[in-house]
């Protein structure tokens, strides 16, 4: 049965209807009042209420079934006329793993550019009224990315250390993947979305940790050591791989 498990949201999941496989994706919304289904040429999308259960979706996927796979035939009908664009772009690595990346040109698709992750890859769907570039959209993207694993793994050590920083930063730096200020800011290179996460770890352990020991003391490289036992791993591989991601133009990614 469907409803005992959990569709991910932003993944592919798979109904039979009217005889056709159809795959589609689910996009969670915080406002949308009721279930609504859109099929274009990025394929069928399911906006889901946050009142709304998989076995809901099923069920409205189902009651709509017609109309959902005519609308599939008349997409199909237009890709035959007019294709989008679509070119392999390079590759990149997303929290340690390389992952391919494409853009594809959306004709019927207005807005911003959206950005996919699925199957071990990143599809960057550029809108026909965007004026941003892939490669921002993208940038974009992977900072949303690693402010949420950084908050998610800041919010830990903070409270084994008993201490509130101040803002965290998501930057640029080319020199940098860390720092934290006087005046207990902690800011962090948006690059280490790329790394492993055992790097991400040590790395908010170790600007954390700065909120309680401000130098680099036997009792900081203790304390840091005993927060993340992955400390000499991650230091080792960023002696070996870290330079290359700070050196990384995702200009050129998205456009070879």
């Amino acid at each position: 049965m469907h409803s005992a498990r959990s569709i991910k949201a932003g993944t592919l999941d798979c109904i039979s209807l009217a005889g056709r496989q159809v795959k589609f994706h689910i996009i969670p919304s915080k406002f949308a009042a009721k279930l609504r289904v859109r099929v274009g040429l990025t394929g069928v999308e399911v906006i889901q209420p946050k009142d709304r259960d998989d076995a809901a979706i099923f069920h409205f996927l189902r009651e709509n079934a017609a109309w959902i796979v005519s609308q599939l035939d008349r997409v199909e009908r237009f890709h035959g006329i007019r294709r989008p664009k679509q070119r392999s772009a390079g590759h990149i690595l997303f929290r340690g793993e390389s992952v391919a990346v494409q853009v594809q040109e959306d004709p019927e698709r207005g807005g911003p550019n959206r950005v996919i992750y699925n199957s071990g890859g990143l599809l960057i769907l550029r809108s026909s009224s965007s004026v941003t570039t892939p490669a921002r959209s993208l940038e974009n993207w992977l900072r949303k990315q690693v402010r949420s694993d950084i908050l998610s793994h800041l919010d830990a050590v903070t409270i084994r250390l008993r201490r509130q920083g101040g803002k965290v930063l998501i930057m640029g730096q080319r020199t940098k993947w860390g720092n934290c200020s006087a005046m207990g800011n902690l800011s962090f290179n948006w690059r280490l979305i790329m790394a492993p996460v055992f790097v991400l770890r040590y790395l908010v352990t170790h600007e954390a940790v700065h909120l309680a020991i401000p130098d680099h003391s036997q009792k900081f490289w203790l304390t840091v050591r005993s927060f993340c036992p992955e400390t000499e791993r991650a230091k080792q591989w960023l002696s070996a791989n870290g330079h290359q991601l700070l050196l990384l133009d995702l200009r050129e990614i998205c456009s070879r």
